[in-house]
């Protein structure tokens, strides 16, 4: 009889815990999709952060529509990336947007590691942060096994997607808690729900990407720092170009300027999101299925894609 009592307790308990956790989902979703609407007075960056805004990977896709988003709310801006050429044009392009705005440029590859970081320490010394956007990340060429994936690509996306968001984290932080004021933005990925086989190891540095965001935000919300994590789902950048399929832009799959507008806007206002409306329904959903469930509708996506790729390499050769 105890046994038996002992026996509904724990389904009591689990069922409870499963209940609790659909409903705090439900109710970031809900925040997510109707705060623009409830609150749609912008966030004054600037008076709220500071004056400059630094943004990793901001030659292309997200990184760069996120910039120009900052550029338009009067943020002066400091542009990283690993290609000078593109880092000239996409000034020039920031301040057609805003021309009273001061852009600076810092050449960097993040997949060099450790070396990097005492040069973007020096350039960075006299300029007071206040908002760092850590968007720079390394996706696979295309879903491949393991054994399958170069070693220099495996350590450039944990170079890039680990290193760079701790290191330039660091970097900043402590003037931040100085003066009590700022902002860190981590951009994840929608491949952090579950474990994604073709893309274990991407996946894998996003879960520490959403890991390190919840820890420092508790670190760190006391001396007045916002940590901000977003998860986008798919989105029509050139990370995604192994699909065609994923380079039509559609509600579900914005384009980076359309994401970076309405992730901009929760910036200030909500903490953890997935940035964009449509994403949050869609994760909503998708967070339903237990983790192994999950993790099979993922490998058999990432199936699909490898061969879109292998489709698009054969009619290119």
């Amino acid at each position: 009889m105890l046994a038996l009592v002992a026996f509904w307790l724990i389904i009591a308990i689990i069922l409870i815990w499963a209940t609790f956790g659909q409903i705090s989902r439900l109710i970031r979703t809900f925040k997510e999709v109707l705060t623009p609407l409830i609150d749609s007075k912008a966030v004054d960056l600037k008076s709220k952060f500071g004056e400059w805004a630094v943004v990793t990977g901001s030659t292309d896709g997200i990184g760069k529509a996120y910039a120009k988003e900052l550029a338009a709310r009067h943020l002066n801006l400091v542009l990283i990336s690993r290609t000078l050429e593109k880092l000239e044009r996409t000034k020039e392009e920031i301040l057609l947007v805003n021309p009273k705005i001061e852009v600076k440029i810092i050449v960097a590859d993040f997949s060099k590691g450790k070396d990097i970081y005492e040069k973007l320490k020096e350039e960075l010394k006299y300029i007071p942060i206040g908002i760092l956007v850590n968007n720079v990340g390394v996706q696979y060429s295309y879903p491949m096994y393991l054994g399958e994936v170069p070693e220099e690509e495996l350590w450039n996306i944990i170079n890039v997607n680990v290193g760079a968001t701790t290191l330039m984290t660091r970097l900043v932080i402590g003037d931040m808690q100085k003066r009590k004021k700022g902002a860190i933005v981590n951009i994840s990925s929608g491949s952090e729900m579950q474990p994604l086989p073709l893309m274990t190891v991407y996946a894998a540095t996003k879960i520490y990407v959403r890991s390190f965001s919840d820890a420092l935000r508790a670190e760190y919300s006391p001396f007045g720092i916002t940590v901000q994590h977003l998860m986008p789902l798919f989105v029509n950048t050139k990370m995604n170009a192994f699909s065609d399929r994923l380079q039509v832009s559609t509600v579900f799959v914005p384009n980076p300027t359309t994401y970076a507008k309405s992730a901009i806007g929760l910036l200030g206002k909500v903490d953890c999101s997935n940035g964009y409306w449509a994403h949050g329904i869609q994760s909503f959903f998708a967070s339903i299925p237990p983790v192994f469930i999950r993790t099979k509708v993922g490998l058999f996506m990432n199936q699909i894609f490898r061969k879109d790729y292998f489709q698009q390499k054969k009619i290119k050769d």
